[in-house]
Order: structure tokens, then sequence, then C-alpha cells
């Protein structure tokens, strides 16, 4: 059949039809816990609301704080009249230099013997990603093992990298602190030569940390079973306010000879949230394995994101490269840290204050950011319907939300659910 156009006869345009969309098997995933937290507390509209799912540290105001360190820093790159041009693939060599020195610390032997090999990463996450696409192409088969409870993200990358993941023991919701036995068990369960991915410090989410007496029997048991470790240290410095002090389980075990891998995050503890800046790190045991490993690294990051953004490994360089602005982010990250301390012991002094007579003990024992409270699903349900104050139902809370202004309120309804069965 042909149509008529002006004086020209026309043949139609024939378009195949589908019955369905070929994306009409793709069904809607859930919302991410923490994230769905933050869209009920914008949603609702009283002024008494509490936000503390969220893992960012804010000030006694409930605002995000920036650094005084890092407007200086700022100032400095500005003035300096940088340029934007690409990063190599491993990133800014300045930072990568400073990061691992901040981790394994100016004496570390590794570092002296250049066996260490350092990428910039995009933040933690990022560091966590290369890290389990490099265990997946390298030590194919090997089993991950992460702490249960653990970061949702943990369990996730190794999956989606194609690296076998299983859980070991790590909480004790008895005494909502660590299950060191069980941990320690779990652990030499697992086949030799495994993956142990350890929180170096304020544990996600549970905010419980071994002991160093207890750190030192892991490392041992690592050694003795051959198992390759791997460190997650997103809180240096903003766990205990003194970032040696956060760093001696990573650092005490390279000085025993472990060849650990180490993903660092400067989000935390310079406030660089948005600009995702991380490193990895892996220990080799030569400076040649080393090189090698360097050039591994570069051909698996290259089709991943080519090379890392430049500015945040700017600020983090900047800052300690230079003597008076170092000093100035120590004194900035401690007076995070004491922030954080001091809401947890207002929090349990308020909950005796107005009536509670559950052992709140494990809120000033716990450290870092965030708080296993060992409040319930329902609990959490009804401080959410109730009083306004959202949490991930695990009863894990971010101490970072917490406020002189709003301590005392929350306080009270933690005891009311609590106290009550409804």
């Amino acid at each position: 059949m042909f149509f008529r156009s002006s004086s020209k006869l026309v043949a139609p345009v024939l378009r195949r039809t589908y019955s369905t969309s070929r994306w009409s098997k793709v069904v809607k995933g859930p919302e991410d816990p923490i994230l769905g937290v933050s869209v009920a507390f914008n949603k609702d509209t009283s002024p008494s609301k509490i936000n503390l799912g969220v893992g960012a540290y804010r000030d006694d105001n409930g605002k995000p704080y920036v650094l005084e360190c890092v407007k200086k820093a700022d100032k400095k790159i500005y003035e300096a009249g940088v340029d934007h041009e690409y990063a190599p693939i491993v990133g800014v060599s300045s930072f990568n230099n400073a990061a691992v020195q901040l981790a394994l610390g100016e004496d570390c032997k590794a570092l002296k013997e250049k066996r260490v090999v350092t990428v910039q990463a995009i933040s933690g996450t990022g560091a966590l990603r290369v890290a389990a696409a490099f265990i997946a192409r390298f030590l194919p088969g090997v089993t991950a093992y992460v702490p249960n409870p653990t970061w949702g993200n943990h369990n996730v990358i190794f999956a989606d990298c194609g690296v076998p993941v299983k859980s070991y023991t790590y909480y004790n919701p008895q005494n909502c602190g660590l299950n060191f036995d069980g941990m320690f068990k779990d652990i030499q369960s697992a086949p030799n030569g495994s993956v142990i991915l350890l929180h170096a410090c304020a544990h996600n989410p549970t905010g419980v940390d071994p002991s160093m007496e207890q750190w030192k029997k892991i490392s041992q048991l690592c050694k003795e079973k051959n198992h390759f470790v791997l460190f997650d240290f997103a809180y240096q410095g903003f766990a205990s306010g003194s970032p040696e002090q956060d760093a001696e389980p990573v650092r005490y075990f390279v000085n025993e000879g472990h060849e650990i891998a180490l993903c660092q995050s400067f989000a935390k503890n310079f406030g660089l949230y948005g600009e995702r800046i991380g490193a990895f790190s892996l220990i080799g045991s030569t400076p040649d394995e080393a090189i090698n490993i360097e050039s591994q690294l570069k051909i698996l990051i290259r089709p991943m994101y080519s090379n890392p953004p430049v500015y945040g490994a700017r600020l983090v360089s900047t800052i300690l490269s230079n003597k008076d602005l170092t000093a100035e982010w120590r004194s900035e990250v401690k007076l995070m840290a004491d922030r954080i301390i001091n809401m947890r012991e207002q929090l349990v002094k308020y909950l005796k204050q107005h009536g509670s007579t559950r052992d709140w003990s494990h809120i000033t024992n716990q450290i870092g950011m965030f708080c296993y409270t060992g409040l319930t699903g329902e609990q959490v349900d009804r401080l959410a319907s109730e009083f306004h104050i959202y949490l991930t139902r695990n009863g894990r809370i971010s101490i970072a939300g917490i406020t002189p202004r709003n301590v005392e309120y929350l306080a009270k309804a933690m005891h009311k659910v609590t106290s009550e069965s409804k």
C-alpha cells in the first residue's frame, strides 16, 4: 500500500512493535535501610524530630561541620592556582604517601623497605571495591569472612565482585558487647588462607572493638591459619581522638609480619564526605613484588573508573604536609571524638535520671560514631511513630545526631519504649 504526498507516492514506514519492554523483568528493589531512615525523617514535619540514622558528624546544633583546617587548606589550594588535569591512575602521590604513613606510622619497617603499595580510591567504599576485585582476580575462590553484624556494604561488595562471603560471630546481644570466644572459634574454623575482614576501630554498626590483648590473639591466630587480613579503617582519630591509638591494631599486625590489605576513608575524620577520598594499600614481601602489585592495580582500576578525583586528595595532602595544619587537624578530630563521647555519657545520665533501671553501660563502653542500643525493632518503630525519632530497626543509632538540645528528649523516649510493653 502506498500513500500520496503531493505528487509522489510514499511507502509507509513500518515499525516493529514489541509486546513487552526489554526491561519488563526488572523489579523495583528495596530501599537502602539507612537512606530510607532519612527519607522518613525528611517527610516528618514535627519540630521535635531527630535523625539518628545518618552516619555523618554533626555539631552541637545538629549542623554539618567543616573543619577549620580544611578551610585553610582550601584557601591554600585556591591561591596556588592549580589546574584540573587528570591524576595518574594511582591518584595523587603526595596524598597516597601521607595517607599510608598516617595509618602505619613513620617508623613502619614495611614502608621503609618500599614494600607497601598505595593507590587513591573513591573513599572507603571504593577502596573496598578495589580490594574485592583484586582478591577475586588473584585469590580466586577464596572466601572472605566478615563480622556479624557488619557494615551493609561489605557483603554486597564482595558478592558483586564474585568473592564468596561468609560471616563470623562478633556481637553478643546479651551484654551488647563482643563475643570474643565465638569470633575466635569462627576464624579458627575458617579454611586456611581465608580472607578475614576486620574493622580497625569503631566497629560499624556496633561500636564494639576488641581489647588490645584480644587483637594480639587474633593476630596470632591469623598467622597460624595463614589468613589474609583486610582492615577497614574508616575512623582513624575519630574514635578515641588519637590517630595513633586508633591505628594500634593495624600497626601491630604489620609489625608482626602480616602482609595486610588496608582500606582507608577520610570522610569522617576530615569531614570530607562528598569529596569521596580514600586509599587502598597492599603490603608485598619485596620491593619487586610491590611493583608488580601496583602494575596489576593500575590494570584493574583503569576500566573501573580510570583515575580518581583530585580535590579531596589535595585537601588531605595539604593538611598532612603542613605542620601547623596537621596540629590543627589533630585538635579538631579530637574535638569531634570528644563531643561524641560526651553525648554517650549525657544519654546514659538522662536515662538514669528519668528512672530507667536498665543497664546502659554498653552505650559508654562502645566507641565511635555508632551505638548498638539493644532496642528491638518494635521499640524502634515506636520511637518513630510516637516521638519522631528515626534510627535503623536493628537499634543502631548515630551518636553524632545527638545534641545537647535533644539528648534529654531522646532519653525520655528510650526509657518510655523500653519500660512499657505495647
